[in-house]
């Protein structure tokens, strides 16, 4: 802490010291081996965009968390909460000449001004995944199928989380044939999604009281999302076409995933309905087995935002993954790799006579590629040792006197301490690091 309490750190922003940096950067890697198997080229916006962008295209949470301000031009604009709308304004200017789909990648930082607690801060690192130009079930499973892919790169498995499937369509159908009217469609999705966090009589008043439902109606919608059974939905309005054609995307949706072997991870559950107001066909979340944390990923079909932010209407879905969850998950696992500091050599001169040499040394090793760290100031060699240790040397080169008049150094193995002459002109050259002396 600052003695300066103004220079704080903001709440619910991060530093990252090496350590926590390894495990974003293992994070990192993770997403972007996931998207090479998957044919998925990386993209990236400005974290600064016109207010605009989020206001008409964005639900009223995100509108609601936004770090907005008007910048010295007058313009008003907004820190990203989000990546899809910018995907979507980019795309908008260059879809038309791109080959068919699209598969597009990006990690940008995100800001939302919201109440911190855990698993969310107000700001964090999020992967978004889209396919654009392809409005199949196929594409569908793909996005899916990476999610899970990613994670299971990073050693979670079956056990450790489940992905949550559902369709907007369906439950908008199933809504409307409730009894709930149009325009209170937006009140009923919030009942729905908060099926989980809110008490039942809470929810049966909300459907009564803010949707307009009679004692009897309000109590078959809940029986009807409380089930995660599709066929529960076809016996009661089944002959709705927009609850046939829903169900029988979902069908096919399972079926793709389970031919790819991930059945084990994939369930239905009409509860998931995402909070952002562009959505429009199937939706999903990950959420870890014990469902202790916040959803790890979410996602779906947005069939209509590029429409409206002015460009071609290209069927899309996408989902987005936020490293704060998932880092919770994995050090609950155990997943985390430990983190140590390391270089290939270190280069220790036991005087000021073999400075020079020292210097050539470091930079033909570097030219090489390895990694070289030395001592900026000239100090006993027992204390170069000890710094070569705490660096997390493989190796250590040793320029002593009478070493350097024969032409040769020592490389000594910092793990075994066993130790080897090597020329110095293999040295000079870039090799011999790795203590071979026949370098």
């Amino acid at each position: 802490m600052p003695k300066n309490p103004a220079l704080a750190r903001l709440p619910g922003f991060r530093d990252f010291p090496p350590e926590d940096l390894a495990v974003r950067s293992h994070i990192f890697r993770a997403w972007r081996e996931a998207c090479r198997r998957y044919g998925f080229q990386e993209y990236d916006g400005p974290p600064l965009e016109p207010l605009d962008l989020y206001t008409e295209k964005s639900g009223e949470e995100i509108v609601g968390q936004l770090y907005a301000f008007r910048d010295r031009g007058g313009r008003h604009v907004a820190l990203r909460p989000e990546m899809t709308p910018s995907l979507a304004r980019i795309l908008a200017e260059r879809a038309q000449a791109l080959p068919k789909p699209i598969r597009w990648f990006s990690i940008p930082q995100l800001f939302r001004y919201e109440r911190q607690q855990r698993g969310r801060l107000r700001e964090h690192f999020q992967w978004n995944a889209d396919i654009v130009g392809e409005a199949g079930v196929g594409a569908d499973a793909e996005v899916v199928a990476l999610a899970v892919d990613a994670l299971r790169i990073l050693g979670l498995g079956p056990q450790d989380f489940r992905v949550r499937v559902s369709h907007r369509q369906l439950v908008s159908a199933l809504l409307l044939g409730s009894g709930v009217a149009p325009d209170k469609l937006p009140v009923a999705f919030g009942v729905v999604d908060k099926l989980e966090r809110e008490s039942r009589q809470r929810s049966l008043d909300r459907l009564r009281q803010e949707c307009g439902l009679g004692v009897s109606e309000a109590e078959a919608v809940l029986q009807l999302f409380e089930s995660s059974d599709l066929e529960r939905a076809a016996e009661v309005h089944g002959e709705d076409p927009e609850v046939a054609g829903a169900l029988a995307d979902l069908r096919s949706l399972r079926q793709v995933l389970d031919e790819m072997g991930m059945g084990p991870f994939v369930e239905f559950d009409l509860r998931i309905v995402r909070g952002l107001a562009y959505y429009t066909g199937m939706v999903f979340e990950l959420f870890d087995r014990k469902g202790e944390l916040r959803a790890v990923c979410g996602g779906g079909r947005y069939d209509r935002l590029l429409e409206l932010v002015g460009g071609e209407p290209l069927p899309a879905v996408g989902f987005g993954m936020g490293d704060v969850v998932l880092g919770e998950l994995l050090a609950e696992r155990n997943l985390i790799p430990s983190y140590r500091r390391a270089v290939d050599l270190f280069v220790a001169a036991v005087s000021e006579a073999q400075r020079e040499l020292l210097h050539r040394i470091v930079a033909a090793q570097r030219a090489a590629g390895k990694s070289v760290v030395y001592p900026l100031r000239h100090q006993p060699l027992r204390r170069q040792l000890a710094t070569a240790a705490a660096e997390g040397a493989e190796r250590a080169v040793l320029l002593g006197p009478g070493e350097v008049e024969r032409g040769v150094a020592k490389v000594r193995d910092m793990a075994t301490g066993r130790e080897v002459e090597v020329p110095l002109q293999a040295l000079l050259a870039g090799k011999g690091g790795d203590g071979d002396g026949n370098a």
